[in-house]
Parts: C-alpha cells; structure tokens; sequence
C-alpha cells in the first residue's frame, strides 16, 4: 500500500497533500457558501496539509476582489473570460501543487471529514480518481450521484441518483466507472499526463471522458461513500437550455467514439444506434428535438479528430502502468428506460446533467 506524504515531508518539499481546485465563473455568490463550508472543515493542524486554487474565468474582477478580502490564502488563477469549465480546471491543476487534487463545483457544500475520507483511497497506488458520495443540496437524504456508470449503449449515468442516501452511505470503496465531475479527487501528476480535461467539451461529460483516458492509462476510479458533500444542481447553469442540450449531445458522441476499445465498440455500435432511435424519438415527442440534432450534427463535424482521440488513447494503453480494463456491460439499458419514462417535469435532472 502506498503511503500518503507525511506532514515533514510536505513541509520540506513545501507540497500540500491535496490542492482544492475550484473553477468558477461569475460565482461568488455560490463561492461564499462553499469556501466557508472548506475552511470550516478542513482537518485541524498538520496531518493533511492543502491549499485552495480559485481558476476564475468570469466577465470581471469582482470575484477576484472579494476573494483577496476574505479569503486571502485562495490562490486566484485569473483566465480570460469564458474559457469554459474545463479550460478552467485544467488552469487550476497545472497551477496546483499537491500530490492529489479535487476539483470541485462551486455549487458544492463540504461536510466534516469530507477530505480525510477523499484521500484515503489512494494509499492503494493502482487509485487514479475518487469519487465520493454527493447528495442534494436541497434534499440531503437523496443521492445525486455514488460515480458514475457508463454502459456499451452509450450512455453515462448516475449512479444512485436519487435514490435514498441511506442505500449508499455504508458501502465499502468499491470501482466505479468514471468519476463524477462535481467533486471527484484525482493523482495530480496522473491527471496531467493524460491530458487533463479536454478543452473542447466546454463542459458536461468531460469527466466521462476523464475516467475512460484514466483507465486507458491503467488505472482505477473507486467510490468513497464516507465522503459526503452536497450538491446544488443546476445551480450554475439551466439544464433545459436548448444550448446546453445541444452541447450533452454532441459531448455524448465524443466520449462513445474517442473512447470504446475497437472490441467493445464493434459491439456496441447496434446499441448505440438503437438508443440514438430512442433518444430522438422521446425528444420529437416532448418537442425538444431540434438542440439534439443539432448536436450530433456537431458531433459529426467532430469526425476528422477522432482518429487522432483514438491515437492518443492507444498511446495511454502502450504507456499504462496495468492493463486498461473497461468492464462495461449492457445494464445501463434499464435507466434509459427508467429515464424516458420519467415525468417530464423531472426528467431536467436525469443523468445527461453532468454538473
């Protein structure tokens, strides 16, 4: 088992253990919540050491004002404004300098413990992410997400989202699929080698896309449900947007076709076709069609890049540390079906709403 940085040796290398980067555009408001909820909860003397990175993409420098007034040990990584969450996260961890970091959503709210239970996992070295147990903000005993599962069809999906929090709470560390984007911990320098978060998500399903280039590159996700943290979803943005729509669509296609090996994406492609049919069908029916084909038009003009997705994922394979292993299976067919039956009113915070 691999042995996580003592205090001494932190302090002499003047490394944190772990660096808490937070992405935020125009969110100060949200900010204000989530920083007061860290410091609170932040482990007592030396034996985790961190720090907290701001990578602030907003229109102005209100946040960044603010910041400096009440928080002045944030680290502030300023980017032009709009670059998108995922310009923004990877600004935050290549500006980080702790073993491991958390990127964590701005909407988010920390629980005590929060960062002991996170880190805990990685004494394993074979650990690449982890994902903990994030509950709704609004309704903390319903579970937002336990990781996320992804299925051959094409379609990544919460696991336990809202289901009761009671159901998850005393599961032991267990693999999941990819880790799930709103709070997820990850080896620093792992994330860096694989390229970090792809800029051309923006965002939404970047994180899918995260844990599939980890396991490429041999490594595992875990879920950790002792570390709990509440989620405000759709905090930041309106998930009913026909521009949002458009992007999870298209975003959706990526993951699929950058990611599958040739093996499984042979025998995945008459799924994803027929949940393509599915999808299209259920959104004609609700008159939400349009932003859907409109995304995977976007996809398509995505074409010329795959080739060089795919290369890149070979040359994780050729360098990973253990075998990849994709253990993916049919199952997720079920919660597509689950989620084109669900009321309307309640399908805006089914598994396409990533953050």
């Amino acid at each position: 088992m691999e042995q996580l940085a003592g205090p001494e040796e932190a302090r002499s290398l003047n490394r944190p253990d772990c660096s808490i980067v937070i992405p935020t555009y125009h969110g100060r408001r949200l900010l204000e919540t989530c920083l007061a909820s860290l410091f609170r909860h932040l482990p007592e003397g030396p034996a985790i050491a961190c720090e907290v990175v701001v990578a602030d993409n907003g229109p102005d420098d209100s946040t960044r004002a603010w910041l400096a007034d009440a928080y002045p040990q944030v680290r502030v990584v300023r980017l032009a404004p709009g670059q998108g969450f995922c310009r923004a996260a990877n600004a935050g961890v290549e500006a980080a300098r702790g073993r491991f970091v958390q990127v964590l959503n701005d909407d988010t709210e920390l629980t005590p413990g929060w960062i002991e239970a996170g880190l805990e996992p990685f004494r394993d070295p074979t650990v690449g992410a982890v994902s903990p147990l994030v509950l709704v903000r609004s309704q903390p005993d319903r579970v937002d997400s336990a990781g996320d599962d992804y299925g051959l069809a094409g379609w990544p999906s919460k696991r336990g989202h809202g289901q009761p929090a009671a159901r998850w709470e005393r599961r032991p560390v267990e693999d999941v699929m990819t880790p799930s984007g709103s709070a997820s911990f990850y080896r620093a320098d792992v994330l860096r080698a694989i390229g970090g978060f792809d800029p051309a998500f923006g965002s939404y399903y970047e994180d899918v896309d995260v844990g599939f280039k980890l396991r490429w590159a041999g490594y595992r996700t875990v879920f950790a449900a002792g570390c709990r943290i509440l989620h405000d979803i759709s905090a930041t943005a309106d998930h009913r947007s026909p521009r949002l729509q458009r992007m999870m669509a298209r975003n959706a296609e990526l993951v699929f076709w950058s990611n599958l090996p040739a093996r499984k994406l042979a025998l995945a492609v008459g799924p994803h076709l027929a949940l393509l049919a599915a999808q299209a069908a259920w959104r004609l029916a609700r008159l939400r069609f349009i932003p859907f084909y409109l995304g995977k038009v976007d996809a398509l003009r995505e074409l010329p890049t795959l080739a060089a997705r795919r290369r890149a994922r070979a040359d994780l394979a050729r360098r990973s540390v253990r075998p990849p292993h994709f253990p993916m299976g049919l199952g997720s067919i079920e919660k597509v079906v689950d989620h084109l039956r669900r009321p309307r009113e309640t399908s805006a915070q089914a598994p396409e709403a990533r953050h």
